[in-house]
């Protein structure tokens, strides 16, 4: 007697949904999405849903590390003999997988135990049974998304959607396109689904993916609130920055602006006024641990504040409630703290485009037409000073540091390189840095 590995609602799905091959997918494609195909994918999703997490292919990972970058098709062929003696779901069961098993110890899979145990057929099939609901989860919200792509989901339907979406989820499968079905979905059910499960502790890793998904959804709002004018509010940035035509979304590059003296005062002026935003101390830099995590917040305040002129302390509070409603966890930091975390961090975003673009301009007499030399010579005396005190402190120090590099055939970048290489006051890395360019 047959062992099944799926239940009957699952073995007794119709054509094309029963199909493991590629013909599935290719049948679907080719199907309208009418309000009963919608169902039907609905139900395949109910059958596949597992009431608990599950490991989907964990089975095979040593075996494709064993065959990485290798120029064959053997791991290939090992997977393709699973659908061809299982083609159907009716057709997944524990006898086929020894099957399977019995196939691939011929090929000579080195992870197949000589002889295999019971105990690796079981992992190997409770996670091939795994895989196929995956599979037939990936093409159902994939059937839905293109209806609600052509906008033929009702209220109920889409509520229904919306709940399958973010159970699968919760059980780690098919995570991608439930959430490509959320998003498609959009406000405010998809974006309402998606904002729970940032703040649900068994997303667990998935969490930097579904909230980069759900901050797609909610950028026209930022939007909208950056076109507005800041009328009263509370400016958090010198006067020195917020007159900057420079934009976040281009990292306040400068670009190819000509190096005459209205530009130069205004660079100079900027790095000054940089230097007196506050620091804030070391354990308040960091917002959140995850890399993934400080890049989607600063999404949040580089969309809502675009211009320094922007950056306020009314906006300010609202990144921070923002953030905080997107599931960011921050210890030991407020609103106040949060607002001096970001505004140093601008701060060293323009000192750092700052640099970059004095560093990029040309070196030498006759560079910048007959009128420029002496500008830039004179520059160069000034922007040494402000490199050395900006790695001093911490802020801009690579972009600091490179400029003074490239300008080391003046006494003053080769004397601030110096200094910054051997003060065994500042850290490691700023010595290292200046290390690798002093005389």
């Amino acid at each position: 007697m047959d062992t099944y590995l799926l239940p009957a609602a699952i073995r007794e799905l119709p054509p094309p949904w029963h199909d493991l091959i590629y013909r599935r997918s290719q049948a679907l494609e080719a199907l309208a999405p009418t309000e009963e195909r919608r169902e039907q994918a609905r139900q395949v999703l109910r059958a596949c849903l597992p009431d608990r997490r599950q490991s989907v292919h964990d089975w095979d990972e040593e075996l494709r590390d064993f065959y990485d970058d290798r120029d064959d098709h053997t791991l290939d062929e090992a997977d393709a003999w699973l659908t061809r003696i299982m083609p159907t779901t009716s057709q997944v069961t524990r006898e086929r997988v020894v099957q399977v098993v019995g196939v691939w110890a011929d090929m000579g899979i080195p992870t197949v135990p000589e002889p295999p145990t019971e105990q690796w057929v079981d992992r190997v099939a409770a996670e091939w049974a795994a895989s196929v609901r995956q599979a037939l989860a990936y093409d159902a919200f994939a059937f839905i998304e293109r209806a609600t792509t052509a906008g033929l989901l009702n209220d109920g339907e889409s509520e229904d959607a919306a709940l399958l979406a973010a159970a699968f989820v919760r059980v780690c499968m098919a995570v991608e396109a439930a959430v490509r079905l959320l998003v498609s979905l959009g406000r405010p059910r998809g974006e309402q689904a998606l904002m729970e499960l940032v703040h649900d502790d068994q997303v667990r890793d998935f969490r930097p993916y579904v909230r980069s998904r759900l901050l797609g959804l909610r950028r026209s709002v930022y939007e909208v609130r950056a076109r507005e004018v800041t009328c009263d509010e509370e400016p958090l940035l010198p006067e020195g920055l917020q007159g900057l035509p420079h934009s976040w979304q281009n990292d306040f590059g400068w670009g190819a602006l000509a190096p005459d003296s209205h530009s130069l005062a205004q660079a100079r002026s900027a790095l000054e006024a940089c230097l007196t935003v506050e620091r804030v101390p070391d354990d308040a830099q960091m917002c959140s641990h995850a890399p993934a995590d400080c890049s989607a917040i600063a999404e949040v305040v580089g969309v809502l504040m675009p211009y320094l002129r922007l950056v306020t302390r009314e906006r300010m509070n609202e990144a921070w409630r923002e953030c905080q409603s997107l599931g960011f966890e921050f210890q030991g930091i407020d609103a106040a703290c949060f607002a001096k975390v970001w505004c140093k961090k601008i701060a060293d975003r323009v000192t750092a485009a700052v640099f970059r673009w004095l560093a990029d301009l040309p070196q030498g007499g006759g560079g910048a037409g007959d009128k420029e030399p002496a500008v830039l010579s004179a520059t160069t005396l000034w922007a040494a000073e402000l490199a050395e005190r900006c790695a001093r402190c911490g802020s801009a120090v690579q972009e600091a540091i490179w400029f003074l590099q490239r300008t080391d055939d003046v006494p003053g970048s080769r004397e601030a390189l110096a200094r910054l290489a051997f003060d065994p006051s500042l850290p490691v890395t700023t010595r290292s840095a200046a290390q690798e360019w002093a005389p």
